[in-house]
C-alpha cells in the first residue's frame, strides 16, 4: 500500500484520518500554547500533505526537501525556519517537538504529560528524546538505556542497536531500557548548536540551503544545489549519541510505529476471532489474520496468522509473524524496476487524481477526476493523441486557440502536438474517460506551458496533467 508517490504517512491505516493527519492533530487539547505546524516532506508529496492538513483545519507551513538526507538535516531545516519566525513569533517557536508522521499514540493524555516534562528539560538546554516503556522483548526497535526517576527526564547512558531476543528479554526485565521512539524535543537554537559541534558540514549545508531558499506563505524550498551537498544522517547518530546534553523522558502512551502489517494488526480493532478486516471481505473459520481489501471481494477459508492485502494492482499474502520481510520483496521489485514500487493504479495530483484502467500496445485508458475549481496544466504531447469523453460534470476544454465546455456524453479529440487543458469551473467533480493512442505513452512526454502548481517544463516524474 505504501509507494514512493503515496507513502504510508499519507494513508488512513488506522481510523479515518491519515497518519499525517493523526500526527498533526495529536496536540489537540494540550494546555500550553503552540506556535503552529512545520511539515518537512518531499516536493512530490506537497499538495497531498497540504490538502490533508487543510481538510482537518490544521494550518501548516511546508519545507520541501530537494532530496532525502535523513532526519538530522530535515530537522535542521525546520529549526532554521522556526528561528526565522516560520511558525509564529520567535519566542514561541524556539522549542521544537519533532514527531515522525507514521506513529500511533492512543493515550493522548499520557503523551501530553510526557511533552510537558520534555518541555521543561528542553527549556533548560537539554536535547530530549522520548523512550517508550516496552511492553515486551521487541527485536525490531533500538533501545535507550537510562536510570529514570518517576515523572522526570534522565540522562541517557547509551543508545543500543536492535538486540536479539535474549538481550531484548533481559532489557525488559531489567527496567532500565526503553524503545527508541524517534521523537524529540529541544530548543531550535540548542539543536543547531550541537549539530554545528558534532556535524559542522551538515549544519553549513543546511544554512546555505535555507539562506538561498525560495519562500512563500505556504512552501519553503531550500536551495537544491546547496542541500544536495549535505551529508545524510539520523539525529541519533549525528547528535544524540555524541552530545552530553541528551535526556530521555519515559513514554507509556500505547505507542506503535506501525512498522509492519503485524504491528498494524495489533493496533487495529479486532473481531471475536482476533481478525482485523477492512473493505469487502468474507471469512469462514479464520483467526489471528489481517485482511485488507481495497478494490474487490476477498474471501478466506480456514486460515490463521496471515496477512492478505489486496489493492487495484497487487496482492500480498504473508505469514503475519514474518510480515517485516516484505522489505525483501520491495527490494526485488526495485531491482526489476517495477512501477508498483512508485505508484498505485490510482495516482493523486494537485488537481485531483487519475486511475489507469487498461493499457496495451499503443494505447492506455484512464479515468480522470478533476476537483471543483481545479485546472490541469496547459500542455502538449509529441508522441500521443488523446480522446476525452465526459461522464460526469461539465469540463472546460482548451484546444489550441479554442475554449469550450463539454457536458456528459460529449467528446473531444486532442491530436498529437495540440496544446490542451482541462478545467473544472463547477462545484462538483468532473469525471473524464481518457484514451491515449501513440507509439510512446510515457508520462515524460508532457511539455507544460502554464501551470498553477509551478510545474512548467518537461515532466520527468510519474504523473499526468
Amino acid at each position: 500500500m505504501s509507494r514512493t508517490m503515496l507513502p504510508k504517512q499519507l494513508l488512513p491505516l488506522v481510523g479515518n484520518h491519515t497518519m499525517l493527519q493523526a500526527t498533526a492533530a495529536r496536540l489537540e487539547g494540550y494546555p500550553e500554547k503552540t506556535a503552529g505546524c512545520l511539515v518537512v516532506c518531499n516536493e512530490a508529496h506537497r499538495f497531498m500533505a497540504s490538502e490533508q492538513l487543510e481538510s482537518i483545519g490544521v494550518p501548516a507551513r511546508f519545507i520541501l526537501e530537494p532530496a532525502g538526507r535523513n532526519t538530522a538535516p530535515a530537522v535542521a531545516l525546520a529549526a532554521l525556519a522556526a528561528l526565522a519566525g516560520g511558525t509564529g513569533d520567535a519566542e514561541s517557536a524556539a522549542i521544537l517537538l519533532v514527531m515522525p508522521a507514521d506513529h500511533v499514540i492512543r493515550d493522548t493524555d499520557a503523551f501530553h504529560a510526557a511533552i510537558s516534562t520534555g518541555a521543561q528539560a528542553a527549556a533548560d538546554g537539554k536535547l530530549v528524546t522520548f523512550g517508550v516503556v516496552p511492553t515486551g522483548p521487541e527485536t525490531g526497535y533500538g533501545y535507550i538505556e537510562a536510570e529514570v526517576v518517576a515523572g522526570g527526564a534522565a540522562p541517557i547512558k547509551a543508545f543500543v542497536e536492535k538486540p536479539d531476543l535474549e538481550t531484548a528479554t533481559a532489557y525488559v526485565k531489567g527496567g532500565k531500557h526503553f524503545w527508541n521512539s524517534g521523537m524529540f524535543m529541544f530548543a531550535a537554537s540548542k539543536y543547531l548548536e550541537e549539530l554545528g559541534r558534532h556535524a559542522p558540514e551538515m549544519l553549513a549545508a543546511c544554512q546555505a540551503a535555507m539562506s538561498a531558499a525560495d519562500l512563500n506563505d505556504e512552501f519553503v524550498r531550500p536551495a537544491t544545489e546547496e542541500f544536495l551537498a549535505c551529508p545524510g544522517d539520523s539525529i541519533d547518530y549525528a547528535v544524540m549519541e555524541k552530545t552530553d546534553s541528551a535526556m530521555v523522558v519515559p513514554l507509556d502512551a500505547d505507542w506503535s510505529d506501525v512498522g509492519s502489517w503485524s504491528a498494524l494488526h495489533d493496533v487495529s480493532a479486532r473481531d471475536a476471532d482476533n481478525n482485523t478486516i477492512s473493505g469487502d471481505t468474507l471469512l469462514h473459520d479464520c483467526h489471528d489474520t489481517h485482511i485488507h481489501s481495497e478494490h474487490r471481494l476477498v474471501t478466506a477459508v480456514g486460515v490463521h496468522d496471515l496477512v492478505i492485502v489486496e489493492t487495484k494492482d497487487a496482492v500480498l499474502v504473508s505469514s503475519k509473524s514474518r510480515s517485516q520481510e516484505v522489505k525483501a520483496l520491495v527490494d526485488k521489485l526495485n531491482e526489476a524496476d517495477r512501477e508498483e514500487t512508485k505508484l498505485h493504479r490510482q495516482v493523486f495530483r494537485p488537481w485531483g487524481n487519475y486511475d489507469s484502467i487498461d493499457s496495451g500496445d499503443g494505447f492506455q485508458v484512464k479515468r480522470l477526476i478533476v476537483n471543483p475549481g481545479s485546472v490541469l496544466s496547459l500542455q502538449m504531447h509529441h508522441r500521443r493523441a488523446e480522446h476525452w469523453v465526459v461522464v460526469r460534470g461539465t469540463a472546460r476544454i482548451t484546444l489550441n486557440d479554442d475554449v469550450f465546455d463539454l457536458g456528459v456524453n460529449e467528446y473531444v479529440h486532442i491530436p498529437i502536438g495540440a496544446t490542451h487543458r482541462i478545467e473544472n469551473p463547477g462545484t462538483e467533480a468532473v469525471h473524464i474517460i481518457e484514451v491515449q493512442c501513440g507509439d510512446y505513452l510515457g508520462e515524460d512526454d508532457i511539455v507544460r506551458f502554464e501551470d498553477k502548481y509551478g510545474r512548467e517544463g518537461t515532466n520527468t516524474r510519474p504523473g499526468s496533467g
